[in-house]
């Protein structure tokens, strides 16, 4: 379930828990009460990365990326760890803050269209 997260993984994923950002707390908020029945965890460490969100029965990451991910350094890291989360099975989506704050309902319908893509007919 973690894929050989280190130890310091493991605490820079605790300090991340106590100080999410604004949109992290936005989406939690939703994310919290296990929409359609998915249990979404914070801050989860996978490997050598902190997932800001992660569904392990879906197998999914939801990512909220801040202004520094338009960067050309931070955009081959994401691009890293995004084909490391495909190689172990997990699929992610992303969204920016300016989604999560301004287009809040079309965040959270893509999470719910997400969400009944993975269950059960």
């Amino acid at each position: 379930m973690h894929d050989g997260a280190t130890p310091s993984v493991f605490r820079n994923a605790a300090k991340l828990r106590v100080s999410m950002t604004e949109t992290e707390l936005k989406l939690w908020e939703y994310l919290k009460i296990k929409p359609l029945g998915f249990k979404f965890r914070r801050q989860h460490p996978i490997g050598g990365f902190v997932l800001d969100f992660y569904c392990h029965k879906l197998k999914l990451s939801i990512e909220i990326d801040g202004g520094y991910h338009l960067t050309k350094e931070q955009t081959e890291k994401d691009k890293i760890r995004t084909n490391y989360l495909s190689e172990i099975g997990i699929s992610e989506i992303r969204f920016t803050n300016e989604q999560v704050l301004n287009k809040y309902d079309n965040v959270i319908e893509n999470v719910n269209s997400k969400l009944r893509a993975g269950l059960p007919l």
